[in-house]
């Protein structure tokens, strides 16, 4: 069958660019199933390291070596600001679901709550923590 709707239909959001201007709210959402995924490679990372453990004393000291690592260093600090986004982020979606926060500004406010306080929780937890 033919499209007798070609070029009148609404451009998809997957079109970044000239047509589309990604807002606060939309990269907020997909940040939050980001770093949920990634806090899910971070736990196979320790999973691996706890199974070295328990394995042989030689595989403990290279899964070690590589948890120790800038590499690894990274991921867990990537893995605490993940952690305290995911969860200003499902605290932020709470208050969605309670009806509230849903007008632009407010959402806007929430998001920008949510990038800045994982930041500043994240530098608290690496400093004094």
């Amino acid at each position: 069958m033919a499209d007798m709707n070609q070029g009148k239909r609404p451009l998809s959001p997957f079109m970044i660019g000239p047509y589309y201007r990604p807002q606060l709210t939309s990269m907020t959402s997909i940040l939050t199933r980001i770093t949920g995924n990634a806090l899910i490679v971070a736990a196979l990372l320790i999973v691996w390291w706890l199974l070295a453990a328990a394995t042989s004393p030689e595989y403990f000291a290279f899964a070690d070596a590589v948890v120790r690592s800038w590499f690894g260093k990274l991921v867990f600090l990537g893995s605490i600001w993940a952690v305290w986004y995911h969860f200003l982020a499902g605290l932020r979606h709470l208050y969605f679901d309670s009806g509230r926060g849903l007008d632009i500004p407010t959402a806007e406010k929430l998001g920008w709550g949510c990038i800045f306080g994982s930041v500043i929780l994240t530098l608290f937890t690496v400093t004094v923590l």
